[in-house]
């Protein structure tokens, strides 16, 4: 799995990075928030309607036009390659209104498979079923679902978590692809101007809000044509098919990203202490002020952080947490800076071990060269004891050399 990938298929901060579009934000967001508050009153009109009239096309047509002055846009390609039998539609996941978008199109059904249950996933438009006793449970019922005559069809996202919709697509589940032998691709891409269309971390009654503080959200719909599974073909061999299909027609990339990676790529982020500046010296100070407005993961790491400065005093606080961060483990973090095996080697110059400042300070004149006390982490507080005693040696030895330098001394007038 590659970082960058992953970066690109997520929106981790709401608003633009341009300087020219947070600029027209600030001027729209008096007009934004104005816009919002009337769309929430509208907003309460139009889930009445929908609950009070019966499902027709009358009823898609009067909530698609409402849902349009609540600037959600429906636009749809290929309406004729809509199948009236496929009993499966299976569509890439943008947004968490997705499956509503799709219902003002067609009638289909979304199970709810997380989330809250009872009112709130009625009046999202979900269909409430059992989840608790497990996924082939729930594979047994919808696919007695799809087997029973007269009923909508389903909608599933093969995905089962969002994306920005921009960069590539997540690896599908192989469990719907085995309710029917006959699916229909639906591909789904989402535009929205001045901000983004989702993050992480953000609740469905957020991105709400959201969507009606914006001018407009304009979902375009595709219809594939339905595409059946070939024998002796498995399960997760159609899945790919289709997912590369998918690919193909929204002009993005098809990854092996789970779902799962991206919760962990999240909880990473989320657990990552925030790199303090290069222009200040970190000590004991620093220290201070991450212990006091860090979490309660990150004191613990901004504790295990300052075990390791003990032992390692010439190493940045910055970067110690930060391998801090990957290996939970004080004594693995100090083997790997002793090791350079993450921040690279502590040159012989003594610049890497004194930070970018010291670098920046004494870039004229010849360097004196300070050799690494100890190749490796010592098993014994004993010996231990003594690397660091060395290396408090060569550290005093280089600031010295440094100071007669600067001065212009003799070194025989300053013992």
């Amino acid at each position: 799995m590659e970082n960058r990938g992953i970066e690109d298929m997520f929106d981790f901060r709401r608003f633009p990075k341009d300087a020219v579009l947070l600029l027209l934000l600030l001027i729209y967001s008096p007009v934004g928030i104005c816009l919002m508050l009337i769309r929430i009153f509208l907003g309460v009109h139009v889930f009445l309607v929908s609950c009070a009239l019966p499902e027709s096309f009358v009823r898609r047509f009067i909530v698609r036009v409402m849902c349009s002055v609540l600037g959600m846009h429906v636009r749809q390609k290929n309406p004729r390659s809509r199948d009236r039998n496929t009993k499966l539609y299976l569509c890439n996941h943008v947004t968490e209104f997705d499956h509503n978008i799709i219902n003002l199109l067609t009638p289909c059904h979304t199970p709810q498979l997380e989330g809250s249950t009872g009112f709130v996933c009625w009046a999202r438009g979900f269909m409430e079923i059992h989840s608790a006793s497990g996924q082939e449970a729930v594979g047994e019922s919808l696919q007695r679902y799809c087997s029973t005559q007269g009923t909508p069809p389903l909608l599933l996202f093969p995905e089962e978590d969002t994306t920005n919709g921009r960069a590539g697509l997540l690896k599908f589940s192989s469990w719907p692809f085995s309710l029917t032998d006959s699916i229909q691709p639906v591909a789904l891409r989402v535009t929205r101007p001045l901000i983004a269309l989702g993050t992480p971390d953000s609740s469905w009654l957020t991105e709400l809000l959201w969507t009606f503080f914006v001018p407009c959200t304009v979902y375009h719909v595709s219809w594939l044509p339905s595409i059946s599974r070939q024998d002796g073909e498995s399960m997760q061999e159609f899945a790919n098919k289709v997912q590369e299909l998918l690919a193909g027609e929204l002009g993005v990339v098809s990854t092996k990203i789970t779902k799962g990676d991206k919760a962990e790529h999240i909880k990473r982020k989320r657990h990552t202490v925030p790199q303090t500046s290069t222009s200040v010296r970190p000590g004991s100070m620093g220290l201070g002020f991450m212990v006091q407005s860090l979490g309660t993961e990150d004191h613990r790491i901004a504790k295990m952080a300052q075990q390791v400065k003990d032992v390692l005093p010439h190493v940045p606080l910055n970067v110690i947490a930060k391998d801090l961060a990957k290996t939970n483990c004080v004594d693995t973090t100090i083997t790997n800076l002793l090791e350079n095996k993450e921040e690279g080697p502590i040159e012989a110059t003594g610049t890497s071990a004194f930070g970018s400042c010291s670098k920046s300070l004494y870039v004229s004149g010849p360097s004196p060269t300070i050799k690494p006390a100890a190749k490796c982490f010592g098993r014994s507080p004993t010996d231990r004891h003594l690397s660091l005693q060395e290396r408090k040696e060569a550290l005093y030895n280089f600031a010295r050399r440094r100071y007669i330098e600067k001065h212009g001394l003799e070194e025989e007038d300053n013992h």
